[in-house]
C-alpha cells in the first residue's frame, strides 16, 4: 500500500493537478479542518471536487476525524505550543478517535493522496496521519508530493 501526501500552499492549479495526474491518483482525501476558506483558491472544497472530477476523474472525498481539533489547531496558529506538543496531542486525538478501526485500508486500493494546504509535510498534520496509518496498517509507504 502506498499513502501519498500533497499541499497545495505556493502550488498554482496547473502544477497541483499535474503531480497528482503524473501519480496517477485516483482519490483525494481532505483532511483539513477548514476546507470552504476563500483563501484556499482552487482548493476549496467544492471548486476542488469539481476540478478534480472534471479535469482528472479523480474521486473528492473529506475526512474531518483526520483534521485536528479547532482548540488544538488555534493553539498552534497562536503558538501557544510547539510542534512537539502539537504532533503529540494530535497523534493522542488520532488514537482517541480510533481511526485506524474507522477507516479501512480499502480506502487506498487506489492511489489515494492526503490533501492539506502546507507546502511541506515537514511540519504538517497529514503527514502524521500518513505515519500513524502507516503503523497500523503494517507499514504502507508513504511518498510526500
Amino acid at each position: 500500500m502506498v499513502i501519498y501526501t500533497i499541499g497545495f500552499a505556493g502550488k498554482t492549479a496547473e502544477v497541483f493537478f499535474g503531480q497528482l495526474e503524473r501519480n496517477g491518483i485516483r482519490r483525494l482525501v481532505d483532511v483539513r479542518l477548514h476546507n470552504t476558506s476563500q483563501l484556499s483558491g482552487f482548493t476549496k472544497r467544492e471548486d476542488l471536487a469539481f476540478f478534480l472530477d472534471r479535469i482528472l476523474g479523480v474521486e473528492y472525498r473529506h475526512e474531518p476525524m483526520l483534521a485536528p481539533t479547532e482548540e488544538l489547531l488555534r493553539a498552534y496558529r497562536k503558538k501557544q505550543c510547539s510542534w512537539e506538543d502539537y504532533s503529540e496531542r494530535f497523534l493522542q486525538t488520532l488514537r482517541e478517535r480510533k481511526v485506524e478501526e474507522r477507516l479501512s485500508p480499502e480506502l487506498f486500493a487506489v492511489f489515494t493522496v492526503l490533501l492539506c494546504s502546507e507546502a511541506s509535510p515537514k511540519r504538517c498534520h497529514r503527514r502524521l496521519v500518513a505515519e500513524y496509518l502507516s503503523q497500523y496498517w503494517g507499514g504502507a509507504k508513504i511518498v510526500h508530493l
